[in-house]
């Protein structure tokens, strides 16, 4: 026993000497930042970038929650100011380059498919480039975790180093906002194709905090993260998967963007502005299944008793063998189960880019309505499907759509909206272009795809490209197109004879021009009178109503093929209404004659009239104003001689009246006289329209009114007499008075409004005192006084008796 004494002693000492020593380490430990991760073993290079490249995937789950979790700079990450401002790059980013929070996804998707198509790019010539296995998969993927609050975005693009990461994520905002907006006008181009720009930092309208984890074949895995608050990190990636190559974004959500961890809402985003991205997009969606699992014995027993209980006593023996055979079958039952499984959400085919033969009018009316948002039966009424080369390459699709919005002119010069939207390479960049169509062809629907633009730089920039000059005036050339063409193939638009049996096409796009104009025709007259340089294009597609056309629509072109033999203008009359307008007398001798006349009763037209001088060499003639020439009468000069006395007296008679003339007219056949404006001035639809604006000024309006000139009817029999009357007597009163009202009466005729109705008023009041021979000084009878008071004394009872009745409420309130 003592031989084991002094070992036993000496074995219990060197532990007491040993404890305090550990106890000193573990606690040294302890006051070490726990967030500091420990120096990981060296490994081998051809593993990969990312230390425990070999761990289990236990260990890579834990690390990488670890890292999802703490929301926090890593402690051994390197850190980096901002080349400028991150508060001035925000604002930027928020007021100038983006109006909704939506488009962060848009932007980190454009960028993954910017990274593909450079690796791709580098593939062609370097196929090892790709790597093996998984990273060979040239695709985005997108998942998302409500319990950490996070969004990943992984693509399997180029990826970037470490310097890649300092020179992209830290120094677009280097030398401020003049700095960058000097870039973009002068080169236009960014080059940022496997880079990212300014688009990256949306990701901060819907994160407060963002992890950038990437692989380069030339580099290790790096993480760079940033809370926005001036400084970002990186630092060699110990805590996340290996990914091959290429990046994943993390997104810590804020609490006000909990909405983007739905699913559908994902799915949304994703549909309206990249389903046309050339790369697949996968979501990892949960997914309801059904499952058969082994059942318990208690219910298999159960299910044969009542599959026994239900079996006929007539059965045979086929039924017993199938018995036998459903015995020898394990049991099993139906369990509902949430899976997860990589959902693609870009399947629809972009069809602008296949070959427009190759595409289908079905396909073409499916995605009219996809585009448009139109789920009605309706069809477009034509659509336009070309590709552009040259200098500026661009693809697009132009609908017309079947109905006009209810807003469409209201808000015509107010709304900035486009129906027309416009891509980048596959990446939907906006919809409100104000130059990329005229705002008389808003009302078209369908998409520019450019690979010329740049990308992800706001929308006042790219306005500024030059090729946007080039893209516009091709459109409108194209746009024009396909309405000409629409109206050439519409068979109510051709006056040939047509053959007895016509086929179904051509019935089914019989009346389809006249449906266009209804619902668009004042867009093109719009446009004639914006757009000078396309007014000749734009007037071959007016439509309208003649004399002649029977209450079908015509052209120009039609109008002209209809001209008389020495016709050289193009008759025109404006009014509110075509009843109203086949009534006019200036129409008479035009109709006698069998001259054809156009009629504008849109309030537009007269705006229209005043750009549209000419067509295909033919003047146009307001056939309500001076100038207008019907053939050659040889009588003219004797009828203004024998005249001469009248014109003369009646144009001093009426110097009060602003007449500036008073001459034979060639114009009329059954009415005595019109009143007609000088030919550069208003005419009386003009007046009347400009008379009922809100803010009209009528000292204005008096510079812009025409001179009217009093044109008579020498064969009408109450022209003759007023000539005999006033080669009589020029100073009778009751000749002037009925000149007067003769004037103001064809002042009303021709569209007018009088200046005095109470005067025009009373002289036919005197006029029907003369012909019911009432004498000029019989007076209205006067009313009794006595009744007047009466009446009065009645009137103050019934109101004192009210008053009366009222009294209790006034005390009642008064008490209150």
């Amino acid at each position: 026993m003592r031989k084991w004494t002094i070992p036993s002693v000496l074995f219990l000492l060197c532990l007491l000497f040993l404890l305090p020593d550990q106890g000193r380490k573990l606690h040294a430990n302890a006051e070490i930042d726990v967030d500091a991760p420990v120096d990981p073993p060296k490994v081998e290079d051809k593993i990969g970038a990312v230390p425990h490249g070999l761990s289990t995937d236990s260990d890579v789950v834990k690390r990488e929650s670890e890292s999802i979790s703490r929301k926090t700079l890593r402690a051994d990450a390197e850190k980096f100011q901002f080349q400028a401002e991150v508060s001035r790059l925000m604002d930027i980013i928020i007021n100038s380059l983006y109006s909704n929070k939506d488009i962060f996804l848009r932007e980190l998707i454009s960028n993954a498919s910017d990274a593909l198509d450079k690796i791709r790019f580098l593939s062609l010539t370097d196929k090892e480039i790709l790597g093996e296995g998984d990273d060979t998969k040239l695709e985005i993927q997108i998942t998302l975790d409500k319990e950490k609050k996070t969004i990943s975005i992984r693509d399997r693009g180029i990826g970037m180093t470490k310097e890649d990461l300092i020179k992209n994520l830290g120094t677009i905002a280097k030398s401020g906002t003049s700095a960058f907006v000097e870039k973009m006008q002068t080169s236009g181009d960014l080059n940022l194709i496997g880079q990212f720009g300014v688009g990256f930092y949306s990701v901060y309208l819907v994160a407060d905090y963002v992890e950038v984890i990437s692989k380069h074949n030339d580099d290790k895995q790096h993480v760079w993260e940033s809370k926005a608050d001036g400084a970002f990190a990186i630092s060699e990636d110990i805590w996340n998967e290996p990914l091959g190559r290429g990046t994943e974004i993390r997104l810590h959500l804020r609490d006000e963007a909990q909405e983007y961890l739905d699913e559908n809402k994902l799915k949304e985003l994703v549909k309206r502005y990249s389903e046309f991205i050339n790369f697949p997009i996968h979501l990892w969606a949960s997914k309801e299944v059904e499952e058969e699992l082994p059942a318990d014995e208690d219910e298999s027993s159960d299910e044969e008793e009542t599959s026994a209980e239900s079996k006929s006593e007539d059965e045979g023996e086929e039924d017993d063998a199938e018995k036998e055979e459903d015995e020898k079958k394990p049991k099993t039952k139906k369990v509902k189960k949430t899976t997860y499984e990589w959902e693609l959400l870009n399947d629809m085919k972009a069809v602008w880019l296949r070959n427009p033969k190759e595409v289908t009018d079905e396909e073409y009316e499916k995605f009219y309505h996809s585009l448009a948002k139109d789920f009605s039966e309706e069809k477009p009424l034509a659509w336009s499907h070309f590709n552009a080369e040259g200098d500026v390459e661009f693809r697009a699709v132009l609908f017309v759509p079947p109905k006009a919005p209810q807003d469409l002119y209201e808000s015509y010069y107010n709304s900035k909206k486009s129906n027309l939207k416009l891509y980048v390479r596959r990446v939907f960049i906006s919809d409100e272009f104000d130059d990329l169509l005229p705002k008389y062809l808003n009302f078209l629907k369908g998409l520019v795809d450019s690979d010329t633009l740049p990308l992800n730089v706001s929308r006042e920039m790219l306005q500024q490209h030059s090729s946007l000059k080039t893209i516009k005036k091709k459109l409108i050339r194209k746009a024009l197109d396909m309405i000409r063409k629409l109206a050439e193939e519409d068979p109510d638009e051709s006056d040939k004879k047509k053959d007895v049996e016509e086929s179904d096409d051509s019935n089914e796009k019989k009346g389809q021009y006249a449906k266009f104009w209804n619902e668009f025709g004042k867009s093109i007259k719009l446009g004639i009178i914006e757009d000078a340089t396309n007014r000749n294009r734009l007037a071959k597609l007016l439509r309208f109503e003649t004399t002649k056309s029977d209450g079908k629509l015509t052209s120009l072109d039609q109008y002209i093929s209809r001209m008389r033999s020495g016709q050289k203008d193009i008759f025109y009359i404006t009014g509110t209404s075509k009843e109203q307008l086949e009534k006019s007398p200036f129409l008479e001798r035009l109709t006698k004659k069998n001259y054809e006349v156009i009629f504008f009763t849109d309030p537009v037209d007269e705006y229209l009239m005043q750009y549209l001088m000419d067509y295909e060499d033919k003047k146009f003639q307001n056939v309500s104003k001076e100038g207008l020439k019907i053939g050659k009468d040889s009588k003219d000069k004797e009828l203004k001689e024998s005249f001469k006395d009248l014109t003369k007296w009646w144009k001093g008679a009426l110097a009060s009246e602003n007449v500036d003339d008073v001459k034979i007219s060639n114009r009329l056949a059954d009415s005595p006289c019109v009143v007609v404006t000088s030919k550069y001035g208003w005419s009386s639809n003009m007046e009347r329209i400009m008379q009922s604006q809100t803010l009209s000024d009528a000292n204005k309006q008096a510079y812009m009114r025409g001179k009217r000139v009093l044109e008579i009817n020498p064969r009408h029999p109450i022209i003759k007499e007023l000539r005999e009357l006033v080669v009589k007597d020029p100073e009778d009163e009751s000749v002037k008075q009925t000149a007067q009202l003769v004037y103001q009466t064809a002042l009303m005729e021709s569209g007018f409004i009088l200046n005095d109705p109470k005067d025009f008023a009373s002289r036919i009041y005197s006029s029907v005192k003369n012909s019911l021979k009432i004498s000029p000084d019989a007076v209205v009878e006067e009313e009794d006084d006595v009744e007047e008071t009466e009446t009065e004394s009645i009137a103050k009872e019934t109101e004192s008796t009210s008053k009366t009745e009222e009294e209790p409420e006034f005390d009642l309130k008064d008490e209150l």
